[in-house]
């Protein structure tokens, strides 16, 4: 069996009984950088035998790992710091396991977007995990466009050496938000910045951004969006608005509930506007 093992984000206390047990158990455990985990290993006292598993390898060594698992191994898979499978490779062996029938299972634990959105004070209620945003310039514009008239938070990892550049891509089409950079979750300098995404760019001006960052950016107002939903509707007249889904098909009753959402407007609205024109 394979086992997701999440692992402490920062505080080597925050581990799981579960996770040391199974670990200590294990045939073989994988990481992302073994100079990073064996210093967990060492701090409990863990002496399986340990592997990379990484993006620049993962594809000559799931063959591999796969066989050891038929051949009945307990293999542990962990990353660097948090719960495995996010925004890493793991995700690509659990999904090759699942095509092999080889059973999967995880020991939950820490997670630093779930950390940092629950001290954000921004709404938990729904949200949309973006992860790293794309290297590439264009596939990176893209993500960040469809993100313009979201109203879930929104949730990033960023790196230091650019963290103001993408601060600044999002002030340009997200405009002036309320966000929360959070950085060195659960350690001795766990920093959480209650902030405008302006004002973060100004303050990384002065001083140098260090450590990975969760971004957590205020979803755009429900209310806005209507707005600015009503606003490209302002020039066309309600007649040929109406006529636009009278030609697709819909009824005349569906045509007028359409055009008074798109307007942000009432139907009693939208027939007095008709019966006057």
């Amino acid at each position: 069996m394979l086992t997701l093992c999440a692992t402490p984000i920062g505080n080597l206390a925050d581990i799981s009984l579960r996770t040391l047990e199974i670990l200590k158990e294990s045939d073989l455990i994988l990481c992302e950088d073994t100079r990073v985990s064996i210093r967990l290993l060492n701090h409990y006292n863990i002496t399986a035998r340990l592997e990379s598993y990484h993006e620049h390898n993962k594809n000559s060594k799931t063959a591999s790992i796969l066989r050891q698992l038929r051949e009945g191994k307990s293999i542990a898979l962990v990353t660097d710091a948090g719960t495995p499978g996010i925004s890493d490779p793991g995700e690509d062996l659990v999904r090759a396991c699942a095509a092999e029938g080889i059973s999967v299972t995880a020991t939950p634990g820490p997670v630093a977007f779930v950390v940092a959105l629950i001290l954000s004070g921004k709404s938990t209620r729904r949200f949309v995990f973006e992860g790293f945003l794309p290297s590439d310039k264009k596939e990176r514009l893209a993500v960040v466009a469809s993100l313009v008239d979201e109203t879930r938070t929104i949730i990033l990892y960023e790196s230091p050496h650019r963290i103001t550049k993408t601060l600044s891509l999002l002030l340009e089409h997200l405009g002036n938000r309320n966000i929360t950079l959070a950085r060195e979750l659960t350690k001795k300098f766990e920093t959480l910045i209650h902030s405008t995404i302006s004002d973060a760019i100004v303050e990384f001006e002065s001083t140098t951004p260090k450590g990975e960052f969760v971004v957590i950016i205020e979803g755009k107002d429900a209310n806005e969006l209507k707005a600015d939903s009503a606003k490209k509707w302002i020039n066309m007249s309600f007649e040929a608005h109406m006529d636009l889904y009278l030609k697709q098909g819909f009824s005349e009753k569906d045509a007028m509930k359409k055009v008074a959402t798109d307007r942000a407007i009432s139907k009693r609205d939208v027939y007095a506007q008709l019966k006057i024109n």
